[in-house]
Formats: C-alpha cells, structure tokens, sequence
C-alpha cells in the first residue's frame, strides 16, 4: 500500500500487529537571518526556508478518526499562541508483543524528531502538508 495522504499512513498503523504510537512534530518555515535576496525571493516563492519545530505530539491510531480530525485539534491547540504550521513530520513507534510504547519511548523518540527537523535529518520521517498530502523534500 502506498501512502498518498495521511489518512493512508493512519490506516497502516491501525493495521500493525504491534501497537503503535504516532508521533507527530509540526513545523513552520522561516526566513532565516541575513537571508540574501535571493534566498528571500525563493522563500516568498514557497521554496527554501528552515524549519522550525512548533509543537510535538504523539496518538494512539484509534485516537485519530482522519488527518481533518488532527487539523482541527492542532489549529485550537495553535491559534492560543499565535502559531501556524506548514508541515508535520510522521513516525511511528511500534510496542513489543500486546504492550504498547511507553511514555518514556515515546518522549524520547519525540525529541529525536525534533532535533532531527532542528538539523535538517528528515530522512526518517513523514512530512505532509497542510492538505495532508506527502511532500518530497529537496527538490
């Protein structure tokens, strides 16, 4: 199965025979300082840019009912602090045998993501956009 929307991703955890936590870091692009104009041009094209971690979660997939289900949870969560995202990064952790991760796991493996979006190490994630449909970084 392939993965064309989160909805797809959702699903595939649900499947798991293990069960699974989804861990989920959302991000904003920024300009950063000393931008050449070049490079400001390009960010205002929607091209280039950091990112930059705004907020981290993690579900259980029964939590989820669909990616418009998690919009709407994190724009509440947002509009307090004056936030918006541009994309979120998906993983998952899988449990051992009927346990799920523990919370320890699963706050580590967040942080991991976090500093991986921090540095620029995607490699290992999900990233959809706001539609949640997949984005191919890089190009």
């Amino acid at each position: 199965m392939s993965i064309e929307h989160f909805d797809d991703f959702l699903r595939m955890a649900r499947e798991q025979k293990e069960r699974q936590r989804l861990l989920l870091v959302f991000a904003a692009r920024e300009l950063p300082e000393g931008a050449t104009p070049a490079q400001r041009a390009q960010f205002e094209r929607g091209e280039g840019g950091a990112l930059v971690p705004l907020m981290c979660v993690d579900k259980k997939p029964e939590e989820l009912t669909s990616f418009a289900a998690l919009q709407d949870e994190v724009r509440q969560q947002m509009a307090f602090q004056g936030l918006d995202w541009s994309l979120v990064f998906a993983g998952a952790l899988a449990g051992v045998l009927d346990a799920e991760p523990s919370d320890a796991q699963v706050d580590q493996q967040l942080q991991r993501m976090v500093d991986a979006v921090k540095s620029g190490q995607l490699a290992a994630y999900l990233p959809f956009n706001r539609d949640g449909e997949p984005v191919v970084l890089g190009r």
